[in-house]
């Protein structure tokens, strides 16, 4: 592990050269939600199965701060419903964040519900940049009637939607490959961002990606000591990392990780694939993907999108 993260991730942004780390899994919630999640995690729920303590449990400016001492200049609001009437208001609240956190990559979410589709149109519409999808405690197939306006309107705005849809850490009625190779097969031009890597069905949404060019993952998680132990990754598919080294993104899964924020780095760079590689996952492709240019750099230097 790492004695000091700030000291480590300056002299990591140094070495490759990097303006800073794009981070596409983070998580800002109203607090009310937060809390609940935390208590969640304390509790060792059934999703996670084994002890959970959270790293980063402080307020929002404190977590906002920590992340900028980080270094990380673009993050992600990321929430998600569990149930109807709930994702409406999430939005509300991710909209509102985004204004007075310019540099987070405004958020937003949905559920398989009547009013979905008018709610994501409204989220496009106020500058939504990233759609969070989460299969396993929203316990819905992502190919819902209720869902296909609105896998329509993001195919449509070349939005990416972050899906959570491996089967880790437990299994859910609706999760693994199966059920997104169905939706891509409808929705042949979406934007999907597979978190977890898929973990644990790596291999299978390799696959996805080789056939969908826009299929891309997110690191979180993935490598360090905490899921290595549980769900490692197959050292036969270190070769496909290197194939698909434009469609990784970084994630780290902030606040709620049981280990410190400079491990999730540390942990890609013990894969040994190279400077590139790492320029390309920590910062180039979500700099590309979400269209990010940058004026300056330091703690108070901020994303723009590009003209």
């Amino acid at each position: 592990m790492i004695d000091d993260d700030n000291a480590y991730l300056a002299d990591f942004r140094a070495r490759l050269d990097l303006p800073g780390i794009i981070d596409v899994h983070t998580h800002f919630m109203p607090e009310r939600v937060l809390s609940k999640v935390w208590s969640y995690f304390d509790s060792v729920g059934p999703l996670t199965g084994r002890s959970w303590p959270i790293a980063y449990r402080e307020d929002e400016q404190v977590r906002l701060k920590t992340l900028r001492d980080f270094g990380v200049r673009a993050f992600t609001s990321l929430v998600y419903p569990h149930k109807p009437e709930m994702a409406a208001w999430l939005n509300d609240w991710t909209a509102e964040f985004a204004v007075r956190t310019p540099d987070c990559l405004h958020t937003a979410t949905f559920y398989p519900e009547p009013g979905a589709a008018g709610y994501v149109a409204t989220a496009l519409d106020r500058g939504a940049r990233v759609f969070k999808v989460h299969i396993q405690v929203g316990d819905f197939p992502p190919g819902d009637p209720l869902l296909t306006p609105v896998w329509g309107l993001l195919e449509d705005a070349g939005v990416p939607a972050l899906i959570h849809c491996g089967s880790g850490p437990a299994p859910g009625r609706f999760t693994g490959p199966e059920p997104i190779a169905e939706l891509l097969q409808r929705f042949p031009r979406l934007r999907l961002i597979v978190a977890h890597m898929g973990t644990p069905e790596y291999s299978e949404f390799l696959d996805l990606a080789q056939r969908h060019a826009g299929v891309y993952l997110d690191t979180t998680m993935v490598w360090t000591d905490f899921s290595e132990a549980d769900s490692p990754f197959p050292v036969a598919e270190h070769g496909r990392l290197r194939e698909f080294g434009e469609r990784i993104l970084f994630g780290s899964d902030f606040p709620n990780i049981p280990y410190s924020y400079g491990h999730a780095i540390q942990a890609l760079e013990r894969l040994d694939l190279g400077t590139d590689w790492l320029r390309q996952v920590c910062y180039r492709n979500a700099a590309e993907l979400f269209a990010i240019s940058w004026l300056g750099f330091g703690s108070s230097a901020r994303p723009q999108p590009s003209a």
